[in-house]
C-alpha cells in the first residue's frame, strides 16, 4: 500500500517554489494533497456551437482555426494577440494578452477545443484569454474541471498537474478507512473511486457519490470521537459534589438588578450539575452583553462555599482585570476572597499569590495563561471557568482541569454557533443557552455603505468624538498583502488618521503581531479614555468593556463572516449613548448583499450564526480549527444536514454496542478517530 505520510516535495511537479506555496495551503504531504479537494468545478464537457454562444457565459467550442495570429502592440509593452476560429454555424475572434508564446501555436485548417468567457457585442462573437486543446487531446477541455481554492501565485493549472500526479501514485492502493458493512449499508462509494472522482469527476453524477462518501466519513469521525470522549467522562469519571445547602439565590437577591429568564435558566442547569456526582462540562453561550459573567459568579460562590477554589481563566490581561473588579465586587460582602494572576507580575507578588493560593486562602483565582504554569498549585480546586473558549485549545483546558481532582468545567462564548454545529463541535459538552438581552440594552443602529461614503463617515465619527464619545475602526489586515492589494493595512490607515484626518484627536492602532504588553497598554488608555479613536484588526473581539464607546466601523466588511461582524457589533452599545455600527464594503455579489441585509435586520446573534453557515459552509465558520477539531474539508453543516443525520443515529448505535471500537468490524473506524483526534483523545 502507499505511504499517505510521505513528503509532498517529492511528488513529480513540486519544485521549492511550489512546495512553500502548497505549504501555505496546510498541504505537506500526499494525504494532505489528495484530500484538498475542490471548492467548485466547470462543466468544459459539452461544446457549443458558435451561434448558440450567449453573452457572458462561459462556453466551450469545437472549431477549425480560420486565420493566422494577428500581433498589436500597445502601452508599455503590452501586446494583444487576436484570431478568427470557425465552426459550421459562425465565426469567433479570441483574444489573449501578452501571451507571445501563443503566436506560432496554432495552424490554420487544423480543429481544436477553446473554454473561456463569451462577449458578443454588435453582433460579433469573442471570446477572451481561452484555455485550450488540439483536438483529442482533452488535457484542459472536454471533462469536467476542478477548481481549487488557492493561494496568491499557485495557478489553476499547476495544482491540478501535482494532484493528478499525486493520485497516480495512489490509484488502487489507498487502504479502505470504512468498515464494510457501513459501506454497503449506506451505499457508499470505496476510497479509491471516490478519490478519483472527487478531483476528476467522469460525470456530476460520480461527483455526488464521490463526494457523499467523504462527507459521510468526515462527519461518523467527528461524532464518534465526540461521543467516545462525552461517554468515557461520564462513564469513567466521578466528580464533585457540592452542598445542596448553598444557595445560589442568596446572591442573586442582593444583586442591584433583576437576572433574565434565561439566566435564571442556566443557573439552575449548573446548580443541578454541580450538586451531581458527574463533573459538570458545560458550554454556557450567550451573546455579547447577555449577562455570562454574573453567572460565572454565581458559580463560584457555590463553590466557594461548599469549600472549594475556582480557576477563572480569560484570554487577555486587561479582559482578567475587568472580571477580577466584577467578581470581586460582588463575592467579598460574602467573605469570599479573589485574587489576581498574570504574566507580568512582580516575582515577590506573584510568590505571595501562589502561597495563599496552596494554602487555600484564596477562593477564586483570576487570570490568563499564566494560570497554566506548572507551578500555581491549586489547595482543592473545584470549578473551572474559560471564558471565550475559542481562545483557548483543548490542550489547555485540559491543562488547567488536571490541577484538581476532576473539577466542574464551565466554558463561556459569546460566539453564537447555531444548535446544529455545537453539536458537532461540542458534542462532548452540555449546552446551555442565554438567548435573552438585559431590558436596558439600547438598539445598536447598523448601516451598509459602499466606500463612496467614507467621507461622511468620517465626518459623523468627529461629531460623536466632539460630543466625547470614542470610535472603533476595524481593518481585516495588519498590512498589505498580496492577494487584498486595494486594502488599507491598520498602520497606514491609523496614520492617515492621525496626521491628515482627525489631528485634533488621539488615534492609536492595535494588531494581532503586537506584544501582548503593548497590546494591553493601548487597550487600557482607550478604556481610559486617552484614546479617542483606536483603529484594531478583530483583536478587539473579544471583550473589553468600554462603556463611553458608541461607534464601531469596519473597512472591507465583506471579508468578514455575519459571526465576526455580529462580535465586532459588540464591543458598542455598552453604555447609557446610543451606538452605531457601521459596515463599509467594497463589490455588490449577492452574498456580499445577504450579509449586509442580515447585519441591518437582525441583532440576535444566533439567526446571525445560522445566516453565517447557510451563506458560508462550515469549513470556515469562524475557524473550527480553534477549537481542536480538525477543520471540515467538505462537510457544509446548512448542505448535508441529512447525511449529519444518518450519521449521528449510526454513531448512537456504534457507540451503545461498541464504544470503544474493539470490535474486529469497526478497527477501521477506530484508526480513523485516532488519526485524526489524536490529541484530542489523548486528553
Amino acid at each position: 500500500m502507499v505511504d499517505l505520510n510521505q513528503n509532498v516535495q517529492y511528488i513529480k511537479g513540486v519544485g521549492p517554489n511550489n512546495l512553500t506555496l502548497l505549504q501555505k495551503l496546510g498541504i505537506n504531504t500526499l494525504g494532505d494533497l489528495i484530500t484538498f479537494f475542490p471548492r467548485n468545478y466547470e462543466d468544459r464537457s459539452k461544446p457549443k456551437k458558435i451561434y448558440e454562444l450567449v453573452d457572458g457565459e462561459e462556453a466551450l467550442i469545437d472549431v477549425v482555426c480560420a486565420s493566422q495570429m494577428s500581433e498589436t502592440r500597445f502601452a508599455r509593452n503590452k501586446v494583444m494577440l487576436k484570431m478568427l476560429v470557425r465552426d459550421d454555424t459562425g465565426d469567433c475572434v479570441l483574444t489573449w494578452f501578452n501571451q507571445t508564446y501563443l503566436k506560432n501555436k496554432f495552424k490554420v485548417g487544423e480543429r481544436y477545443q477553446f473554454y473561456g468567457k463569451v462577449n458578443i457585442k454588435y453582433g460579433r462573437t469573442e471570446m477572451a484569454r481561452p484555455v485550450f486543446d488540439k483536438e483529442g487531446l482533452n488535457k484542459n477541455t472536454g471533462k469536467i474541471i476542478p477548481i481549487y481554492p488557492l493561494t496568491y501565485k499557485l495557478s489553476q493549472n499547476k495544482i491540478r498537474s501535482i494532484i493528478e500526479n499525486g493520485l497516480k501514485l495512489t490509484l488502487g492502493k489507498l487502504d479502505e478507512t470504512i468498515p464494510e458493512y457501513i459501506l454497503k449499508e449506506y451505499n457508499l462509494e470505496d476510497i479509491n473511486t471516490a478519490t478519483r472522482q472527487i478531483h476528476f469527476p467522469s460525470n456530476f453524477e460520480e461527483y455526488s457519490k464521490a463526494r457523499r462518501r467523504f462527507v459521510f466519513e468526515e462527519l461518523l469521525t467527528v461524532q464518534l470521537a465526540l461521543l467516545s470522549l462525552k461517554s468515557r467522562y461520564d462513564k469513567e469519571t466521578e466528580g464533585i459534589q457540592f452542598d445542596k445547602n448553598v444557595k445560589m439565590s442568596d446572591v442573586i437577591n442582593s444583586l442591584p438588578f433583576k437576572l433574565t429568564k434565561a439566566q435564571l435558566k442556566v443557573l439552575e442547569e449548573i446548580d443541578n450539575d454541580m450538586e451531581n456526582n458527574k463533573p459538570m462540562n458545560r458550554l454556557l453561550q450567550g451573546d455579547v452583553g447577555s449577562g455570562k459573567t454574573i453567572v460565572s459568579i454565581i458559580a463560584a460562590y457555590k463553590a466557594a462555599k461548599s469549600g472549594y477554589q475556582s480557576a477563572i481563566m480569560a484570554p487577555t490581561a486587561i479582559l482578567a482585570e475587568q472580571h477580577m473588579q466584577e467578581f470581586s465586587k460582588v463575592l467579598e460582602q460574602f467573605g469570599i476572597k479573589c485574587e489576581l494572576l498574570l504574566g507580568g507580575m512582580r516575582a515577590k507578588k506573584r510568590k505571595e499569590v501562589l502561597e495563599q493560593l496552596k494554602n487555600g486562602e484564596i477562593d477564586v483565582l483570576i487570570g490568563t495563561h499564566a494560570l497554566l504554569v506548572d507551578d500555581v498549585e491549586f489547595k482543592n480546586l473545584g470549578l473551572v471557568v474559560t471564558d471565550e473558549q475559542h481562545r483557548f485549545g483543548v490542550r489547555q483546558r485540559a491543562s488547567i482541569v488536571s490541577k484538581g481532582a476532576n473539577p466542574d468545567v464551565l466554558v463561556m462564548t459569546a460566539t453564537p454557533i447555531p444548535r446544529t454545529l455545537a453539536l458537532i463541535l461540542y458534542g462532548d459538552i452540555d449546552i446551555s443557552i442565554i438567548d435573552e438581552l438585559p431590558p436596558n440594552r439600547k438598539k445598536i443602529e447598523t448601516y451598509s455603505v459602499t466606500k463612496n461614503y467614507e467621507r461622511r463617515v468620517e465626518e459623523f465619527i468627529r461629531s460623536n468624538v466632539a460630543k466625547g464619545r470614542q470610535a472603533y475602526i476595524v481593518c481585516p489586515l495588519v498590512e498589505e498583502n498580496e492577494e487584498f492589494e486595494n486594502q488599507k493595512s491598520v498602520v497606514e490607515l491609523a496614520e492617515k488618521y492621525q496626521n491628515d484626518i482627525f489631528l485634533e484627536y488621539k488615534v492609536a492602532y492595535l494588531h494581532g503581531k503586537m506584544k501582548q504588553k503593548d497590546k494591553d497598554d493601548i487597550m487600557q488608555r482607550f478604556k481610559d479614555g486617552e484614546i479617542q479613536i483606536l483603529v484594531s484588526t478583530t483583536v478587539i473581539e473579544v471583550g473589553v468593556n468600554v462603556p463611553n464607546a458608541n461607534i464601531m466601523v469596519v473597512q472591507n466588511a465583506e471579508h468578514f463572516g455575519l459571526a465576526q461582524l455580529h462580535q465586532l457589533r459588540g464591543r458598542v452599545g455598552r453604555g447609557e449613548y446610543q451606538s452605531y455600527c457601521i459596515l463599509i464594503y467594497e463589490g455588490n455579489s449577492a452574498t456580499t448583499r445577504e450579509r449586509m441585509k442580515t447585519m441591518k435586520e437582525t441583532d440576535n446573534g444566533f439567526i446571525v450564526a445560522e445566516k453565517d453557515l447557510e451563506l458560508r459552509g462550515s469549513g470556515e465558520f469562524f475557524g473550527t480549527r480553534q477549537h481542536g477539531l480538525p477543520e471540515f474539508k467538505i462537510a457544509n453543516l446548512f448542505e448535508d444536514v441529512s447525511v449529519l443525520k444518518e450519521v449521528q443515529s449510526l454513531s448512537a448505535k456504534i457507540e451503545s454496542t461498541d464504544p470503544k471500537l474493539e470490535k474486529e468490524e469497526n478497527k477501521r473506524l477506530r484508526k480513523l478517530v485516532e488519526e485524526k483526534f489524536e490529541d484530542r483523545i489523548s486528553i
